[in-house]
């Protein structure tokens, strides 16, 4: 079925504007709120619990229900489900803003912060599916370079808007989305993107089965830093979660109309691709949170500055981004993504070399270097993922990508997190033995609370606005925290060297052919669907 009959002469480029912003709040949504945390715990009297729940609530939601809304998009229409998307989302961020002072005020933001999640899954999977549906094989690349691109570009300001925002108020963070929300809606009116879907029963058994199995998890890596990895309960939740996902594989495995059908992992560059995309997301977004901490922990850089540190990151991210489509359409993914691997890897090898020196003058390059290679390989990666699914399952082979790229980043969160404060420990403690001639056996103690602490918290900072004064960090915790972000950057370094092997070995040359219901289509065929 199509959505709707196309109209000659529509832009491509509309459709690709209108998904733009349709996903554009999501990817803002990532780090914005972020910055505005301490602020929002002061002002509504949160617990640290309640102001953690008002995070994870979010991408426990959204990285459980992709395969849900790819699901959805692929069985109730592409266009009409980033619409529905789209409004849940921005319906979830104005009550988000609306929160309530008093002992409401905890249930109603997570609340609500969970319904965003949903949203947002609901919306990327039908985003993506459209923007590929709209181009032909040999033109996705370049479109979806812009795509990622500018997605990662939100990202990287969404630390600086939430910065400035913040001091007006934390409630801006979210109603922010809502004129973002507008636009959109008023783009993909305009546009009326065409794509075809194929009604199909829901596999309610299949969604309990994923849904348990990645919140399961991804909870059980979320608290494995706060809790600690010797805690039982940690090792019960990963371990619960992957047995359901077994049981989620086997009963897919016999489903007539499964929620995933699970032949497409036998597609080797599907397989492989995803292989990369995790392996890569073990450091991608955890790579925010520990490069805005760096910057203003031990640079001593206020929230909002911290996100123009992040974006000399995206400078090369978003050059690279466009080469990388541009090869992918030339000459397939295996070399964009390989090289884009490997110089990722250098890029974090030598900018590990230079946190130590608390000067960004000395890094910028290498941050700039680490977001190419990143930028060279994410795009890429992701479209020929894609493009292996016929055009009845965008959305599905979306979900799929999204849902695994998201446990591993949940996964690379929880073990550099825990790696950090490990770190933090023994740096802390050889730092105030060597500056301060503390007892080691004192400074182990004390050092075991203070890696604990983040920012002008743990020396009598600010913590109401999200600023860090330099002038109060003393330089012994600057700089242990700057060794142990060097650790975490050669790991992040050895992780994309894993990424550039998988690829290589992995990947074949050249680019994609159509699948065999793209080839046979030549023409989009009206047929009364759901707009």
């Amino acid at each position: 079925m199509s959505e709707a009959a196309p109209v000659h002469g529509r832009s491509k480029n509309l459709v690709l504007a209108a998904m733009i912003f349709a996903v554009a709040m999501t990817f803002i949504d990532q780090t914005i709120v972020s910055i505005a945390v301490p602020e929002i715990q002061t002002k509504l009297g949160l617990s640290a619990t309640g102001v953690q729940w008002a995070v994870n609530a979010y991408l426990l939601a959204l990285a459980s229900l992709f395969a849900f809304g790819g699901r959805l998009a692929d069985t109730l229409g592409h266009r009409k489900m980033v619409t529905v998307g789209v409004i849940i989302f921005a319906g979830a961020s104005a009550l988000c803003g609306a929160t309530p002072k008093g002992s409401l005020a905890e249930a109603w933001l997570i609340a609500f912060r969970a319904l965003q999640g949903l949203g947002g899954a609901i919306m990327f999977p039908a985003a993506l599916a459209i923007v590929v549906q709209t181009y032909e094989v040999r033109e996705r690349g370049k479109a979806l370079a812009t795509f990622f691109g500018i997605s990662g570009a939100l990202t990287a300001i969404g630390p600086i808007m939430g910065g400035f925002l913040t001091q007006w108020t934390w409630r801006a963070i979210f109603w922010v989305n809502l004129p973002v929300a507008a636009i959109a809606i008023l783009l993909i009116a305009l546009s009326k993107p065409v794509t075809d879907f194929r009604p199909a029963k829901m596999d309610y058994r299949g969604l309990a089965l994923i849904t348990g199995g990645i919140v399961l998890g991804v909870f059980g890596f979320q608290q494995a830093p706060l809790w600690g990895w010797t805690n039982p309960a940690i090792g019960l939740c990963i371990a619960a979660g992957l047995i359901l996902l077994i049981v989620f594989y086997r009963v897919q495995r016999r489903t007539s109309s499964p929620l995933i059908d699970m032949d497409i992992f036998r597609n080797r560059t599907f397989l492989v691709e995803n292989m990369v995309l995790g392996v890569a997301m073990l450091v991608f977004v955890p790579l925010f949170l520990f490069s805005s901490e760096y910057a203003q922990i031990s640079l001593g850089k206020e929230a909002k500055d911290a996100g123009v540190f992040l974006l000399f990151f995206f400078i090369g991210f978003a050059v690279a981004t466009q080469i990388g489509g541009r090869m992918l359409d030339r000459i397939g993914a295996k070399r964009p993504v390989s090289i884009g691997c490997a110089v990722a890897a250098v890029g974090f090898f030598l900018w590990a070399q230079k946190v130590t020196t608390l000067d960004f003058g000395k890094q910028q390059w290498f941050i700039v270097l680490a977001g190419a290679g990143m930028g060279l390989m994410l795009s890429p990666a992701s479209t020929d993922a894609v493009n292996q699914a016929g055009r009845y399952s965008y959305g599905e082979a979306t979900g799929i990508t999204q849902t695994i790229r998201n446990y591993a980043a949940s996964l690379g969160l929880a073990v550099l997190g825990t790696t950090l404060v490990t770190r933090m420990r023994t740096n802390v403690a050889d730092q105030m033995v060597a500056e301060l001639h503390v007892p080691r056996a004192v400074a182990d103690q004390q050092a075991a609370s203070l890696a604990q602490m983040q920012g002008g918290k743990s020396s009598g900072g600010s913590s109401g606005g999200g600023t860090t004064d330099l002038s109060q960090i003393p330089h012994f915790y600057r700089l242990a925290f700057a060794q142990s972000t060097e650790t975490i950057f050669y790991i992040m370094a050895g992780i994309m060297a894993v990424a550039a092997v998988i690829a290589f070995v992995g990947l074949q040359g050249g680019v994609a052919p159509q699948t065999a219901d793209e080839a046979e289509v030549t023409a989009p065929v009206p047929t009364p669907g759901a707009a």
